[in-house]
Formats: structure tokens, sequence, C-alpha cells
């Protein structure tokens, strides 16, 4: 049976790439994913040729932006305490092109489709001395190769929910074999340690190191500037909801919730970042808020700065906005996809409030179980916490407070981290 998983999986990667060169022009991500792999093994190439002298190279692959955000503290202190190393690093999805730009990397690009052909062609011009992933995503192809070279596999800020459909089925026969192979693994607590094991993860390699996402939030939250053109001009003492990463799902409770909260606190703001910036997505809020009899601009207008409804149509600012938030709300929680980051408001100390759908998030369960954050289900939920925490000087400052010492106590894992890869180099 895993012959036959193995065979499959082998077959579809093939196909995968077969149609990256026959695809038709699109802007859908499955599109740019594809595309983006066309000519890919010449870029690994000249990677190869270009590289001078035989310092050890160390390569990171995150799949996207959040596992991406994970690998970050570790390239840098990597960056920092090895500067005669050469880091690789490689991602998945197209929405972690940008962001892979904002690292200092020596090699950046996708990673090829899983077939034997292009991982032998990557790991030829790469010529890693370690191979370590983020989070859980491991290829089975690109690891047996790895193994057969001897380049020693790690993972770091390793995770696995419950309810993962890599515990059962074909996953677990196709990946199987690739968790057995990782050399060494720091899983986030010791739960999800447990859970890799039934992976596949030997016992004697893994150990908990704690999820490296707390040091980088914590990081940029302390490195916020203030002063900045953007801060500046959106500061003042309005009470202030920031609503990040939202889809219309959250908007249908967020905007009437606002809107009620305003009746009891005439001076609230809002301030709004949705999941995507198209008009499309952006043009709906603006709509509302004008029906609503509120003024509103998107950020980079001049009269944002004394706006009700701030609307944010571009990319790369909502981690500075959440520094003006006196309370924030987390989009995800009423939509399928699941609900985003809850950590970066909260170092901000900003208590925080979220849709129903949280059970994936392990951060958030932290957050409400510490009274840093509320889960709410309607727009009457988030219309009581918005009233109670912009009235409640108190009540609002002990939650914050509890929600950014939980961030604070969940640092240190970049550093444990850093020693695990360290020793896969060594």
């Amino acid at each position: 049976m895993r012959t036959l998983a193995r065979w499959l999986y082998a077959a579809a990667a093939n196909l995968t790439t077969v149609a990256a060169g026959m695809l038709p022009p699109g802007d859908s991500k499955t599109s740019i994913a594809l595309r983006a792999r066309r000519g890919i093994g010449k870029r690994y190439k000249r990677f190869a040729s270009e590289a001078r002298g035989d310092a050890p190279l160390l390569w990171m692959h995150a799949p996207s932006v959040g596992e991406g955000l994970q690998a970050r503290p570790v390239l840098s202190l990597m960056r920092e305490r090895h500067p005669t190393t050469k880091l690789a690093y490689t991602f998945f999805s197209p929405s972690a092109e940008e962001f892979s730009r904002s690292l200092v990397v020596d090699f950046r690009d996708y990673l090829p489709f899983d077939t034997a052909s292009a991982m032998s062609v990557a790991l030829d011009a790469l010529k890693p001395r370690a191979l370590v992933f983020s989070k859980v995503d491991v290829w089975p192809e690109l690891v047996r190769q790895a193994k057969a070279r001897s380049v020693p596999l790690g993972m770091i800020s390793a995770t696995l929910a419950a309810g993962s459909s890599r515990r059962g089925g074909l996953a677990n026969l196709v990946l199987r074999d690739a968790y057995a192979a990782l050399d060494a693994v720091g899983a986030i607590d010791e739960e999800d340690a447990a859970r890799l094991v039934e992976l596949g993860v030997r016992h004697d390699v893994i150990s908990v190191t704690g999820d490296t996402r707390y040091d980088q939030v914590w990081q940029r939250a302390q490195a916020v500037d203030r002063s900045s053109l953007l801060i500046s001009k959106l500061g003042g003492d309005r009470p202030t909801l920031v609503a990040g990463s939202t889809w219309p799902s959250d908007e249908a409770h967020l905007l009437r919730a606002f809107e009620a909260a305003r009746l009891k606190v005439p001076a609230a703001r809002l301030i709004i970042a949705p999941h995507e910036t198209s008009n499309d997505c952006v043009g709906p809020i603006e709509d509302w808020a004008k029906r609503a009899r509120l003024t509103v601009a998107r950020i980079d207008q001049a009269d944002a700065a004394t706006a009700d409804v701030v609307v944010v149509d571009r990319f790369g600012v909502l981690g500075d906005l959440y520094s003006l938030a006196t309370v924030a709300f987390v989009g995800g929680g009423f939509h399928a996809a699941g609900l985003h980051s809850v950590l970066e408001p909260a170092a901000f100390g900003a208590p925080v409030l979220f849709g129903p759908r949280f059970d994936r998030s392990r951060d958030a369960g932290l957050l409400i179980k510490g009274g840093g954050a509320r889960a709410v289900t309607s727009a009457s939920d988030i219309t009581d916490g918005l009233v109670s925490w912009f009235q409640n000087d108190q009540a609002r400052a002990d939650a914050g407070a509890k929600a950014r010492n939980l961030v604070d106590r969940g640092c240190g894992a970049a550093e444990r981290s850093l020693q695990l890869v360290e020793r896969l180099l060594a």
C-alpha cells in the first residue's frame, strides 16, 4: 500500500511539472505557482556557478509566509553569529515571494516540484551542509535524496493540529518515511511532540524548543517607530479598533458591531486591513461606512488622520498599525480558512477579539485561557467586547497586559532553535 501511495505521489509531481510548462497566462495563485517553476533548474544552477568558496550552506525551507515568519528569527541569528555560512531560503506559495525579499540570505527561490530530477538539480546546486524545514511540511523525494547524500535534516517550530489530515490516510503513507528520516526536530510543545512521533518522527531526535513566532512578533513590536509618518499621522487618543486580515464573513459581523458600539462610544475609530486589498474587497467597506454616515478614507489619503474609518489598501503595514490599537480584532475566525495570527496585536498589549473558528490556533486558546482575548460568535458579542474594553480602562489594561505577557513568556524559542540548527551544521 505504501509503495502504491509513493508511486501516485511521484506521478502527481511529474504531471504538475508538465502542467507548469503548458499553462496559459492567468492571475490565480495556482497559475502563478506553476509559472514560477519554469526555468527553476537554471536559476539554481546559476547560483551554483556564481557562488565562490567552500563555505557551508544552510538550506531553510518554509512553504508560506506564516512558516517564513517562524524561520526568520533563526536565519537572522545565523547571519549574526555565523556570518561566513551561506543561507538559502526556499518557499512554495506565491504569497511568500515578496516576503522572501525581506530576508538577508544568499539564495531565495521557489522550491521545485518534488520530482527526482528537480530535487537532484537543487541539491547539486546548493550542496547544503544541513536542510531545515519550518513548521511541519516535508517533501518525500527531497528528503530521500538529501538523506542519501548524508545531509542532516531538521525541523523547527514543529507543530501539528490534533485534527490534521496528515495523521491518517494517504498523507501518512506518503510522508511517514520522510518524518522518520529527520535528525533533529524542535516541537512547539509536548502535545505537538507526541503527535509528531505518531507521524513517524523518532523519539530520540525530538525536543521541545517553542515557537519562534513569539520572538518574531516581540522583536517587531519593540522595533516599531512610533514617530514614523504612518504611525504619527494616525496617532491620537481616540479609542481605536484595529481589525486585521478580515474576510467578508468577518466583516458581516464586525461592521455592524462597530456601528452599534459607536452609539455608546461616539469617538471610536476603526482601522481595518482586509485580507485582500482589491477594490472588490475594499469597496464594500467604504460603501458601508458611507451608509452608516461615518467618514472614511484609505490609509494614504490626507484625511485618514481624522476619519472614523481608515481602510488599509496595501500590504506590509498591519504589524505596525496594531501599535495604535486600543482593542484588536483578528480576522479568519468567521471564515473556513481559519484564524490569522493573534500574536501581533497581543505583543503590543492590545486585548484581542476573534470569531469562533479558532480551534486550530494554539495561540488563540492560550490567549483566551490567560484572559487576554475573547472569542465572539455574533455582532452583539463583538459590540459587548468593544464597549466593555473601550469604557473600562482597568479591565482593558489588565487584559492587554495578560496578552502581552503571554508573548513575552514565549520568547527564547529562536535561541533554542538556533542551537538545534548549529548541531546539524556541526
